[in-house]
């Protein structure tokens, strides 16, 4: 499962191939919208959430709120069933999804005209971030390059040659870790993967009431 960008989505895998799978774009519904893809992947493959061995849940990078969601539901999960929990970056995921070839970049919309973005050799291997910048700053950069998912729609002025997907599905998350377990890679622990401080802050000059 992965809520580190307004991509909800679930999927499950049985360690060959992708079972089934559920997305839904929202970037402020992530708690409402979770559990019933949980309970609709597990309806429409036919299994019992007990049958479940593993949780793999993307780390982020992504905006605090919609993160968090994913990582306690992944742990809430884990400690239920008494199954391992891993983590795995988000946009690794997004490289697996796209399945490029030679060198390219990932970026999603971090909000305040930033995004996250990393940089690929290859579909299965980073060379560079995750990090947190104005799409300007690093144009330069990756210039040339084509890059995957949100971040490049919404500033086509600094990324140019864009490519799909605009998010991602949680298909290409559990089969890039299922890929690397079955290697007997370890992957990431399920912490988020923050960036930045979150874009909520405690108001200043608030009034602090002591009760009598």
């Amino acid at each position: 499962m992965d809520t580190a960008t307004p991509a909800v989505t679930v999927a499950l895998h049985d360690g060959t191939r992708v079972v089934a799978e559920s997305a839904q774009v929202d970037a402020r519904r992530h708690g409402e919208l979770l559990l019933p893809a949980v309970d609709r992947v597990l309806a429409d493959a036919g299994v019992e959430l007990d049958a479940v061995t593993d949780v793999v849940v993307g780390v982020g990078p992504g905006p605090y709120t919609g993160l968090r969601v994913g990582l306690v539901t992944a742990a809430t999960f884990g400690s239920v069933l008494s199954v391992p929990v891993h983590g795995l970056c988000t946009l690794d995921g997004l490289a697996y999804a796209a399945g490029l070839d030679g060198p390219f970049a990932v970026a999603t919309d971090a909000r305040r005209k930033e995004v996250y973005w990393a940089r690929y050799e290859d579909a299965r291997t980073r060379t560079a971030g995750p990090s947190v910048d104005r799409p300007a700053d690093i144009a330069d950069g990756l210039a040339g390059l084509p890059v995957v998912g949100a971040g490049a729609v919404l500033y086509p002025d600094a990324f140019p040659d864009a490519r799909g997907p605009e998010h991602l599905a949680a298909g290409a998350l559990a089969g890039l870790a299922a890929e690397r377990l079955a290697a007997g890679e370890e992957l990431l622990p399920p912490q988020p993967l923050y960036l930045r401080r979150p874009d909520a802050q405690v108001p200043k000059n608030y009034k602090v009431v002591t009760p009598k």
